[in-house]
């Protein structure tokens, strides 16, 4: 079973129809939406500040959630993939993202709707991206945002909700 903690007098809250891994970590101020997966040893640490997760979000294996004590938080908003060996730090994450695997999101980032941040990228505390791919160590725009890009990082986030469908099909 998950570990889901209680801390500092808050409960996480999970929503309807989600998957939680077995050996995932939900900790404190951690509130996660309908449609969601938390993935084999995904930690999401709402301990020093509020962790804030859309609907249909998945956030896969090894992926690190946190904050920096009272002064950021991380939001993610609907139809996101956080990639495996990601970790979002006191970062706000739009609709319709991709967070590549082993990408990184510091505090004070805020990733628009539409955006990939490609497989170990760096975004920078505070960098106020634009929609597109970025990619690097800092991470640059390497293309402009467009329609098919939303599409490629929603298309990602609806092959997860499968995906969390047969983990939940096998639990009945």
């Amino acid at each position: 079973m998950a570990i889901i903690k209680k801390l500092n007098g808050i409960t996480p809250k999970i929503g309807k129809n989600c998957f939680i891994a077995e050996n995932a970590a939900i900790i404190g101020d951690v509130e996660i939406g309908d449609d969601c997966s938390i993935w084999y040893g995904a930690v999401l640490r709402g301990d020093v500040n509020p962790i804030r997760i859309g609907n249909r979000v998945n956030i896969q294996d090894g992926a690190v959630l946190h904050t920096l004590h009272k002064k950021s938080v991380v939001e993610v908003g609907d139809d996101v993939s956080v990639g495996h060996n990601a970790i979002i730090h006191g970062a706000s994450v739009g609709n319709n993202v991709l967070v590549g695997m082993g990408a990184i999101l510091m505090d004070g980032a805020n990733i628009p709707d539409g955006t990939i941040i490609a497989a170990g990228a760096v975004v920078l505390s505070n960098a106020q991206l634009e929609s597109g791919v970025y990619a690097g160590i800092p991470a640059k725009q390497v293309k402009e945002g467009s329609e098919a890009i939303t599409a490629a990082a929603h298309k990602n986030a609806q092959g997860y909700m499968m995906y969390k469908e047969w983990f939940l099909s096998e639990e009945e």
